[in-house]
C-alpha cells in the first residue's frame, strides 16, 4: 500500500508519541539523565521536533554533526502533540490552503507552531516520495512542550551509531530491525486538514 504524501508516521502508545531532537552533549546528556530539559535549555526560542527517526538521522548526520552529537527520543503526550498540530501553520505559503500570501503571513505571525513537510528518508538517507513531519514550536508551545508534555527523554545516540554502522557495512535488513517501530499516526477529524500544503 502506498504511503500518503502527507501523513505522520511515529512510534506512539495510547497516550504518548515519540519525537526526536539532537543537541550538544552539554544539553543532551543532562536532559536524558534527568528525563527533563535542563534550565539551560532555552524556552524562549523555536525548537523543532521530528517523529521520524530516519529524518532525524538525516538532519544530525547519525549524531555526528557539530552541536548535534546527542540524539534524544522525547516521549510527549499525544494530547500536547495534537494541541500543537491544531494550532500550527504551514511554514511556507500554499495556494490550496491559504487565500493569499498576506493571509499566510498573518496566520504565521500569530501561530504558536509551524509545520514543514520534508521528504522522508530511507536507511541510506536518500529521499522518499512521501513526506515526514517537522513540527516547530515557539512561545507558549515551547514551554508547554518542555514543562508539561514531556513524559520522558532517552539518549538514543548509541542506537543511531549501531544502525549507521550496519548501513555502512551494507547490512540493511539488520539495520532495519533496530529501527523504532513507526506506524501511521491516527489522524482524526481535521487534525491535518489545514497543514497539507
Amino acid at each position: 500500500m502506498e504511503e500518503p504524501r502527507h501523513g505522520i508516521r511515529a512510534a506512539y502508545t495510547e497516550s504518548t508519541v515519540t519525537v526526536y531532537q539532537a543537541y550538544s552533549p552539554a544539553l543532551g546528556v543532562p536532559a536524558a539523565r534527568e528525563g527533563r530539559f535542563p534550565a539551560e535549555w532555552k524556552r524562549d526560542r523555536m525548537t523543532w521536533i521530528k517523529p521520524s527517526f530516519l529524518w532525524m538521522m538525516y538532519r544530525c548526520g547519525w549524531g555526528t554533526k557539530d552541536g548535534q552529537e546527542t540524539v534524544l527520543a522525547v516521549e510527549i503526550t499525544r494530547a500536547g502533540f495534537e494541541w500543537a498540530l491544531r494550532r500550527a501553520c504551514l511554514s511556507g505559503y500554499a495556494p490550496g490552503v491559504h487565500a493569499d500570501r498576506a493571509a499566510w503571513r498573518r496566520e504565521l505571525k500569530c501561530s504558536p507552531a509551524r509545520v514543514q513537510w520534508d521528504p522522508e528518508r530511507d536507511l541510506r538517507l536518500q529521499p522518499l516520495r512521501y513526506r515526514a513531519l517537522q513540527l516547530g514550536l515557539s512561545g507558549e508551545t515551547v514551554r508547554r512542550y518542555a514543562d508539561e508534555w514531556t513524559v520522558g527523554i532517552r539518549d538514543v545516540t548509541p542506537l543511531a551509531h549501531r544502525v549507521h554502522a550496519l548501513v555502512t557495512r551494507g547490512k540493511l535488513d539488520e539495520a532495519a530491525d533496530l529501527l523504532p517501530r513507526e506506524r501511521p499516526y491516527p489522524v482524526t477529524g481535521d487534525l491535518l486538514a489545514h497543514l497539507k500544503g
